[in-house]
């Protein structure tokens, strides 16, 4: 059997590992996951009965392969979660699915709803265009938003930035209300000095011309057609949180016959030529060798190339260049929160019915907070009695944040949500707890302008492939994270050496869309 090694236990590599091993019997398949914990930035933490999802993974996908894969997994709900028993709610279902009352390999269907948290006020993201939204601006902040977008309709930017991206589809007051401080904020740099692709994969269709047609259409009761996903309103996700999925797809891989070896970080990828012979992984100390016939990788390429012998200078100099933020959150368990719930969506203890918010303060250095009681019922120990919040930072590697003890960056988050009035008094936590997450996002500035030269090289590489968020330094969606695996797989077993299917997912402004007639409206975003 030829052997493949798969660096990486996230959705990339684990999708990799499981699509090799259901689609040949030729490959012996063995994968190397430096943590004790499966499903990579998409992994669910636990502590204490309370669970906690890194990031906030919204499940949604245009391509059919995904959608069918995720029901392989964990099928879709057959019957009502708790929270909508007791609140008598409706919820999309799938006849004949599990009872997510009953069994816990089951994926639920949830409201999306995310806003922006503004001057101490919730505002729609995307920014909807309802009479809400202009009794918290106010009727000047309107007038000069409106001109300021008609300004921006007639006077075009060249997109040279993220900046210009935002501008042209937003207007320069709305930019600078909504985006501007949140992207600095997220990223550690202006958005004028960040690459416009980022907006381009991430933002896609989403302006004020698709917020007015989307409620255009809602009002005339239109529905079908192309949504954009930052716009649709429910969206799946797993029981137990993300990580859910891949301990699941893990388990599977086991019962393929598939090893996977934890706690072990590949520090070296040998290289003869143009051909890997074998990585060297670090378990327990030592320094271990394997040789393999095909390597799939998903680590950042940074760590990839870094580990490399005879690499090329230019290569090498952009590789090591690439830029990651750092993530840092604080689960935080309350009896309530002060925010008031003025929708129309129920809620357990009438909170306010988020799975996450955008805080757009600039007093504060919280980026967003989510609140877990609403991504899944079953992620909070005493659903009826507490509210398990998740405070979330953006920071660099080895920075003052990041380097904070757990009760030093506890004090200063949970004082933060004492000035936001999201809740009264330091004194009312019960409980918190910390996470740190490595690389979390590539960043799309530095020497990412010279991706392609790197892409050119790997690419020379005969047996080597990069998948995933980090392993091409992409901010992809899980669903796109998986595709790159689908398509390596695929080059693998047919023997096709050109790689641009594989780099081009996520690229093409169409990729979503080549199935659009099999493509259903109500599936949702993955972020």
């Amino acid at each position: 059997m030829k052997k493949a090694l798969i660096i990486g236990a996230g959705p990339a590599g684990l999708t990799a590992a499981y699509e090799l091993l259901s689609k040949s019997k030729d490959y012996q398949v063995i994968v190397f996951e430096e943590t004790d914990k499966f499903g990579g930035i998409s992994r669910t933490v636990e502590y204490k009965g309370n669970r906690m999802d890194m990031g906030g993974h919204r499940f949604f996908s245009k391509v059919p392969e995904v959608n069918e894969w995720w029901e392989k997994m964990l099928p879709q709900q057959g019957a009502p979660t708790y929270d909508d028993i007791v609140l008598k709610r409706p919820m999309k279902m799938k006849e004949g699915g599990p009872d997510p009352e009953k069994v816990d390999r089951v994926m639920l269907r949830r409201n999306r709803v995310s806003r922006i948290f503004f001057d101490r006020k919730f505002y729609d993201y995307p920014i909807s265009l309802k009479v809400e939204t202009f009794k918290n601006m106010g009727l000047a902040k309107t007038i000069a938003c409106g001109f300021s977008y008609l300004h921006a309709m007639i006077f075009k930017r060249k997109e040279n930035s993220l900046e210009d991206f935002y501008v042209n589809r937003f207007g320069k007051k709305l930019y600078s209300m909504f985006f501007e401080y949140y992207t600095e904020n997220l990223w550690g740099r202006h958005p004028s000095e960040i690459d416009p692709s980022w907006g381009a994969q991430r933002v896609k269709g989403v302006s004020i011309l698709a917020v007015l047609k989307n409620a255009f259409n809602k009002k005339k009761g239109k529905t079908g057609g192309k949504v954009e996903t930052s716009l649709i309103e429910e969206f799946s996700y797993p029981k137990l949180g993300p990580g859910q999925l891949w301990d699941v797809t893990a388990e599977e891989i086991k019962n393929l016959g598939g090893t996977i070896i934890m706690n072990a970080k590949v520090v070296k990828i040998r290289k003869d030529g143009n051909h890997v012979k074998g990585v060297t992984y670090l378990q327990n100390g030592q320094e271990m060798d394997i040789d393999g016939d095909v390597v799939i990788s998903s680590m950042p390429v940074k760590d990839l190339v870094a580990g490399m012998n005879d690499v090329p200078s230019d290569p090498a100099r952009i590789a090591e260049g690439l830029p990651y933020r750092d993530y840092m959150t604080l689960g935080v368990l309350v009896p309530k929160l002060n925010l008031e719930n003025k929708t129309n969506i129920k809620t357990i203890g009438n909170i306010v019915p988020d799975n996450w918010v955008y805080v757009q303060d600039r007093t504060v250095k919280m980026g967003r907070f989510q609140i877990y009681n609403n991504w899944s019922p079953y992620l909070v120990k005493d659903l009826e009695h507490t509210v398990w919040v998740g405070l979330e930072y953006f920071c660099f590697e080895g920075d003052n944040m990041w380097n904070m003890t757990e009760d030093e960056f506890a004090k200063m988050a949970i004082a933060e949500m004492v000035t936001l009035n999201l809740i009264s008094s330091a004194d009312e936590v019960i409980d918190y707890h910390m996470e740190r997450v490595k690389k979390a996002y590539p960043a799309y500035f530095d020497t990412y302008d010279e991706m392609d030269k790197l892409v050119d090289y790997l690419n020379t590489i005969d047996n080597l492939y990069c998948v995933g968020r980090n392993g091409q330094h992409r901010y992809n969606n899980i669903d796109h994270s998986m595709c790159t695996s689908f398509e390596t797989v695929r080059n693998i077993l047919s023997g096709e050496t050109d790689r641009s299917n594989i780099w081009n997912v996520n690229t093409e402004k169409e990729y979503h869309e080549s199935d659009e007639s099999k493509v259903e409206e109500d599936e949702v975003e993955v972020d």
